[in-house]
């Protein structure tokens, strides 16, 4: 049975999961920003959900990084 990070998602699935523009994720696979796949042959990028994830975790955030942004 395939674990829930094993997932492959669409560009469109991690905008979500990020809670970011899907053309912005786009721009960051097609720099290698962010970990993508392409099929040989294949216009749409497939991201594994465990190395978006994997890629989220190593750029920690500190809550004093929000104290002084109004809002």
């Amino acid at each position: 049975m395939a674990r829930e990070d094993d997932r492959i998602l669409g560009a469109q699935e991690v905008a979500d999961l990020l809670d970011m523009n899907v053309q912005m994720v786009r721009k960051y696979a097609r720099e290698g920003r962010l970990p993508a796949y392409r099929l040989p042959g294949g216009r749409t990028f497939k991201f594994f959900r465990s190395e978006i994830l994997e890629y989220v975790r190593s750029y920690p955030v500190d809550a004093s990084d929000f104290a002084s942004q109004p809002g």
